[in-house]
């Protein structure tokens, strides 16, 4: 789906699809590659002038990897089972006589799985960039629409008032904590991968020269030396997929949100119009919530994903059998499924349409029936709260039976209206009136994004 021609933009973003593509794994291989022979030089392991010559030649292809023979590179990865031995051919040959030291020490999972960290550092980037403009329509969101009344629901019936702008600002708040779990992740994910055939780097020996080649390699591509080598310790990328699972669940959130919002019977918001945009094949009348259907399917998607990582983490002795082949499939579709999510996301919020006056009529559709418990909480310290309870619960009832506002069956009952008063009952019968703390907690969402 994420590199079908007619549905890749739907559900993906050609940004992502870049960074986790065929070309980009193989340019970020062959960069690792280099930096090892780098390093390794360094410390006395090879020599320097082959150093320089596999740097050049791993340049070249990380600069064009469409120049290898990629029919080649298909057919021997098929036969090893791995890409990793196919590619070293290919860079050896390019290298020269100094192809003889490529790859020294190393195993096909160092070069790939500090492949796909550096990936996965350029992914984050691309879904930290994401977050932020979501972030910031959510806030435009939650500031704008701070003192807009609707009608606030628990299991989907009429239940206190809100204000659209907290629905907004809740989104947002899960929306931060996103970014703050991004940068805490980082640190932990962002680490190298270098260990040999099981992971000792006995290759190089029992000297210091194993843990510099590894320090050195971190260093040359900027990410972090680990105390110890984590084949089988796969809990950072499960914790990558988790991430991103996360988000996709809080954009699910929305636009489930959004889609009921948007049905006819509620008609609170819509997606951004665009002509032909949600339209139906047989109903011209239609205007479909497109953009929240994807997110929610790619959400979906997400979960089924942050469970087949998890899988991945349970594996056997010092190099897995296959468990760690389930993370092929799941972390480069994770991070397409969430760039492609966030996409409609930003698109979908940046231009979407509230209606206010229907939230009011919605809000008023139960005649004061959404603000029963202000009324109770008016009368409790008059009667006690059992006995206000009970009595606006009888009110209730009355008015649901009758179809009259609330307002007019409690001025009907003594009990009510004595203690509290034609005034006073109006003004707890005002949804308005019965927001509680919520602009108070919109601007603490709120604070310090000026």
């Amino acid at each position: 789906m994420l590199s079908s021609s007619l549905f890749g933009d739907m559900f993906g973003t050609a940004a992502m699809r870049d960074a986790f593509g065929d070309l980009a794994f193989l340019a970020r291989c062959s960069e690792v590659e280099a930096a090892l022979a780098r390093a390794q030089a360094r410390a006395g392991i090879v020599p320097q002038g082959a150093a320089v010559a596999i740097s050049e030649a791993a340049a070249a292809v990380s600069a064009n990897p469409a120049s290898l023979d990629l029919d080649r590179l298909k057919r021997e990865t098929e036969n090893v089972g791995y890409p990793i031995l196919p590619l070293v051919r290919q860079l050896a040959d390019r290298a020269g006589a100094a192809g003889r030291y490529l790859h020294w020490g190393a195993t096909t999972q160092d070069i790939m799985d500090t492949a796909a960290v550096l990936q996965i550092r350029d992914g984050l980037a691309l879904i930290e960039a994401d977050l932020t403009a979501v972030r910031g329509h959510l806030a435009t969101l939650a500031r704008r629409y701070r003192d807009t009344p609707m009608a606030g629901r628990t299991h989907l019936q009429h239940a206190l008032p809100v204000s659209f702008g907290f629905k907004a600002a809740v989104w947002l708040d899960g929306f931060d904590r996103h970014a703050a779990r991004l940068a805490e992740l980082r640190p932990r994910v962002l680490t190298v991968q270098f260990g040999g055939a099981a992971g000792t780097l006995a290759s190089l020996g029992s000297g210091p020269e194993g843990i510099e080649s590894r320090v050195g390699m971190a260093r040359e591509l900027g990410l972090a030396d680990p105390p110890i080598t984590w084949h089988v310790a796969r809990d950072t990328i499960a914790e990558t997929v988790q991430f991103l699972a996360l988000v996709g669940g809080s954009l699910g959130k929305i636009a489930y949100d959004v889609m009921m919002m948007s049905a006819t019977e509620f008609g609170e918001a819509a997606e951004p119009f665009v002509a032909g945009r949600g339209s139906s094949s047989t109903m011209p009348q239609k205007r479909n919530p497109i953009s929240c259907e994807l997110i929610l399917a790619a959400s979906k998607a997400l979960r089924q994903h942050a469970g087949l990582a998890l899988d991945a983490m349970v594996s056997d002795f010092e190099r897995a059998t296959g468990p760690w082949h389930a993370e092929w499939i799941a972390l480069p579709e994770s991070f397409g499924y969430a760039a492609g999510a966030l996409h409609q996301a930003a698109f979908m919020l940046s231009g979407l349409i509230v209606d206010p006056a229907r939230m009011q009529r919605n809000l008023e559709m139960t005649h004061g029936l959404i603000v029963a418990e202000a009324v109770m909480m008016g009368l409790a310290p008059h009667t006690g709260r059992n006995e206000a309870h009970d009595l606006v619960y009888d009110a209730c009832r009355a008015a649901i039976e009758s179809d009259r506002p609330l307002y007019d069956v409690l001025l009907e009952s003594p009990e009510v209206a004595g203690p509290l008063g034609a005034e006073k009952l109006r003004a707890l019968t005002d949804p308005a009136n019965y927001l509680g703390s919520v602009p108070a907690m919109i601007d603490r969402v709120l604070a310090g994004r000026g």
